[in-house]
């Protein structure tokens, strides 16, 4: 009994003892706002030059899921050309880290996988792997120098699995208004308005949520459960991308989300990313467009270990309710089962949300 206690008195030690994971939710708040950037960047990356270019611009970041989440939207003039792009900052609370999600709007599609990692002592550091020049390297994000209206950032490439890096763009931000999270609105320039990229307009806006989930798809089951709560619907980059977000509650519990919507101006069809608070990961995009204000939307994904597709159908979007639903086919698509029943009606006469 003595040797018991013993033992149970020093696992209660190694318990107290244990690293408690540290909350990072709000690690990226200092970013929220509107900001000048300064920006340089290295024309010949791993290639031994050290040949940059500098310009300037500007960004902007919103909170989104009470700052566990972000859309930054910047856009520059470089001596290469126009960039506009977007960071979606995911955070996990199970792994504590964060994931940081890259677009350009020249492609309207999330460049590659996620950089993730989490700060320690005021500073962030975030990796991926990816190609460049056909062959496999690492990246690497780092925050740094963070006060109230400043912050510095770069990004360096690694050949070599890390052993040695090359930073490749720099960047330096100064606060230019206090923190609102509201997106500047960008000068539309004279870029050509093309086929299909506006079909998300009428989804602008402020809306009241009523939403239907199967509990056991493809099961045979019919068992459903209903959920009410509300969103908003945001622009970006000028109404070429949207961010609508989502929060309902129901008898099963809670759901925070959102949709990150981007055109793709070379295919003339959107990307349509979803994503969950509770694990802060973004999955594959569905893809597809309207035709005769219909829009349909396909990817591949699993459920139980099966490999199914998955369909996003959109209806009376030209109507003050407009109607969506998500469904399952485990048999190639020549059937599907309805999981996800949206209905939504707007709540202010506001016709976008900035």
């Amino acid at each position: 009994m003595r040797i018991l206690l013993l033992l149970a008195t020093f696992a209660g030690a190694a318990l107290a003892q244990a690293p408690v994971p540290r909350d990072g939710q709000h690690d990226f708040d200092f970013e929220v706002g509107s900001w000048k950037i300064h920006l340089k960047r290295r024309l010949h990356p791993l290639a031994r030059s050290n040949e940059w270019v500098e310009f300037d611009g500007t960004s902007s970041t919103r909170k989104i899921w009470d700052g566990r989440s972000q859309l930054e939207e910047f856009e520059v003039n470089s001596p290469s050309g126009h960039i506009e792009g977007l960071t979606l900052r995911l955070y996990d609370p199970h792994s504590h880290q964060w994931r940081l999600y890259w677009a350009n709007a020249g492609a309207g599609v999330m460049a590659g996988l996620p950089n993730v990692g989490e700060f320690k002592n005021g500073r962030g550091e975030f990796y991926c792997q990816d190609t460049f020049n056909g062959r496999v390297i690492l990246i690497r994000y780092i925050w740094s120098e963070i006060t109230s209206n400043s912050a510095h950032f770069e990004q360096s490439f690694s050949d070599d699995g890390g052993q040695t890096w090359e930073v490749n763009w720099i960047t330096d931000q100064t606060r230019v208004s206090e923190e609102s999270g509201r997106v500047p609105a960008w000068n539309p320039s004279s870029r050509q308005e093309l086929a299909g990229q506006r079909d998300f307009d009428p989804l602008l806006g402020s809306w009241k949520y009523h939403l239907k989930r199967r509990l056991h798809p493809l099961t045979g089951s019919n068992t459903w459960v209903e959920f009410d709560g509300a969103g908003v619907c945001y622009k970006v980059w000028n109404a070429r991308a949207q961010l609508d977000t989502i929060e309902v509650d129901g008898p099963s519990g809670h759901i925070e989300g959102l949709t990150l919507r981007l055109f793709n101006p070379k295919s003339l069809q959107w990307n349509l990313y979803w994503a969950n608070s509770k694990d802060g990961l973004l999955v594959a995009p569905q893809i597809g467009q309207f035709n005769h204000g219909h829009g349909e939307f396909f990817a591949q994904d699993s459920l139980n270990e099966k490999i199914i597709f998955v369909k996003f159908d959109w209806s009376r979007l030209a109507s003050h309710a407009p109607h969506f639903e998500q469904s399952f086919s485990d048999d190639g698509g020549k059937s599907w089962e309805v999981n996800w029943i949206t209905d939504q009606v707007k709540v202010s006469n506001a016709t976008e949300a900035h």
